[in-house]
């Protein structure tokens, strides 16, 4: 979120009787009131919160001091008080859109999609002009995958703040999504030309494109790398480099700008692989036997795409969502969210062995329509929906026992390539789900974690879940899409071969890729990195996974 002055409130506090001892005389807010907004202008958020809450029981309801608690709330992660503060803020001035903004916020925060998209329609109704505001509608939008309500704030949001490179990179990264990848250019440009140290968007560069000897940033990188001392800036310097050089085809110098920037992302993560063995085991224990397929709420609206990340699941739903009765929702974290709700654990991560064992308790029919209408109303503009979040091969037990009519498809692909598109990707950064992503080793460890779990779910859900091989596809899409598509319970549509002219936005790492017609570029790419895969490969296969 920008830097920003808050406004506090368009009417002056009342000025009452103190509720206190007589010689204390009349009471006046104002400048407590004063205060808070000053501290929290200047990013003391402990005093704003201080002064906010010791304010509101002397005074009668005001939607200003309630704004300044709510926002310090947020900033000092006390979501529950923030979310709560912000609608009262909203409640007593429901004409400020600075104010629904940051309840929007709060309910996006909250993973409460359907609720944040209605509090940003609301405050987009409102006209704001202020360009934090537009900011911070524009980022709900983008967490909502409303990706083109999104671009035509964070346009506005420029106009009114032109020399801030973040306002660049934010429009730029939401045009990538759209599909606009010249502007997209131009932005992230821009960015870099206001601060060059905008680490982030040296390699959303690198990734926009295919680098070419006569078209690339590598000269720019060296430059910059070798001044680079701080984790965060080695690792997109790094990773920049890495996929760059791959372009021009220089698989061994890739390969070791490639693991430089992980091993900098990784620092400080103390990732272990038995953090994840505990969940996968526990997995398999909860769910022994055949699921029965009764009860659970009746809709067939979900279609689950599964998988190991960078396997083909955004290819699927770009093929899915070519059918006219199909809409991507792209990667929802929805049903995870509804399920740690209803679980009633209070523990922070959103998966972990708590939420898991207390989910069980959870009534089937329940999750499956909280579930669904939490995706509403984004995708009831068709009968279908593809929810594509790659790890909900996680929940496929719960899944299949709340939405027991639903269809599930869960891609392969070859292991060595699957392993090394998780370790060439940087993942969302804050999502618990990639640290083992930052090594190699620990990547094809996960991977067998995965492989497990899977042939487990096929014991425990026969016939439930429709496998497919990304090579398959690739070398016969016509016969593996009429295959998906029966699967699926849709009629054949020959627009469905044709999903690069598909329109519809991506937020995910293939977002450039999948407007491109089908190709074989990217199979076996493993090979090309000869020896240095060499201890993945052994790996893999001293874990009973052949390698072709």
């Amino acid at each position: 979120m920008p830097t920003r002055k808050w406004r506090g409130v368009n009417r002056e506090l009342p000025v009452g009787e103190q509720q206190g001892t007589a010689e204390d005389g009349a009471f006046d807010p104002r400048p407590i009131y004063q205060a808070a907004v000053e501290a929290l202008n200047r990013g003391d958020w402990q005093r704003a919160s201080i002064l906010a809450e010791s304010l509101l029981p002397r005074i009668p309801p005001h939607a200003g001091v309630h704004f300044v608690a709510g926002v310090a709330c947020l900033q000092l992660q006390r979501l529950p008080e923030g979310l709560r503060h912000l609608q009262l803020a909203v409640h007593h001035n429901p004409r400020r859109p600075d104010y629904a903004a940051q309840f929007a916020r709060a309910l996006a925060l909250a993973r409460l999609t359907r609720e944040s998209v209605a509090a940003a329609d609301a405050a987009t109704a409102m006209s704001p002009d202020d360009p934090a505001t537009l900011d911070t509608l524009a980022v709900v939008y983008t967490q909502a995958n409303a990706h083109a309500k999104a671009v035509r704030l964070f346009e506005r949001a420029l106009q009114r703040m032109p020399g801030r490179a973040i306002a660049h990179f934010n429009l730029a990264t939401s045009l990538t999504f759209v599909g606009e990848l010249d502007r997209a250019e131009r932005e992230y440009e821009a960015c870099l030309a206001i601060d060059p140290a905008f680490w982030k968007a040296h390699l959303a560069l690198a990734q926009l494109r295919k680098a070419s000897a006569e078209s690339n940033h590598l000269p720019r990188l060296r430059a910059l790398l070798e001044k680079a001392t701080e984790a965060t800036a080695r690792m997109y310097l790094h990773l920049a480099h890495a996929k760059e050089l791959e372009d021009l085809g220089d698989y061994p110098q890739a390969f070791l700008h490639l693991s430089a920037g992980k091993a900098a992302g990784g620092e400080g993560r103390g990732y272990t692989t038995a953090r994840d063995a505990l969940v996968f085991d526990l997995l398999r224990a909860l769910f022994p036997e055949p699921i029965a397929m009764g009860g659970g709420f009746a809709s067939d609206a979900p279609i689950f795409v599964v998988g190991m990340p960078r396997s083909g699941t955004t290819l699927v739903d770009r093929i899915l969502s070519s059918h006219p009765d199909v809409h991507s929702a792209g990667e929802l974290q929805n049903f995870g969210v509804v399920l740690k709700r209803l679980s009633g654990s209070r523990t922070p991560e959103l998966l972990n062995v708590d939420t898991l064992r207390r989910a069980m308790q959870v009534d089937p029919r329940v999750l499956g329509e909280a579930y669904v209408d939490s995706t509403r109303p984004g995708t009831a503009a068709r009968p279908r929906f593809v929810d594509k979040l790659p790890h909900n091969f996680l929940y496929l037990g719960y899944i299949a026992r709340a939405l027991p009519n639903v269809r599930i498809v869960c891609l392969r692909r070859n292991p060595m390539d699957t392993c090394l598109g998780n370790f060439r990707q940087l993942f969302a950064q804050t999502s618990p789900y990639y640290d083992y992503s930052f090594d190699l080793l620990d990547t094809g460890r996960y991977f067998l974690l995965f492989d497990a779990l899977m042939r487990h779910w096929h014991q425990v859900l026969p016939g439930r879940i429709l496998e497919v091989q990304y090579e398959s596809l690739v070398d016969d899409q016509e016969g593996q899409t009429r295959r998906l598509l029966a699967h699926c319970g849709l009629g054949w549509d020959e627009a469905c071969l044709r999903f690069s002219e598909n329109t519809a936005p991506v937020a995910t790492a293939s977002a450039v890729q999948v407007r491109e017609p089908m190709h074989r570029q990217a199979l076996a790419r493993w090979k090309r990195y000869g020896s240095a895969l060499d201890g993945l490969r052994e790996l893999l296969e001293a874990g009973g996974i052949p390698i072709d």
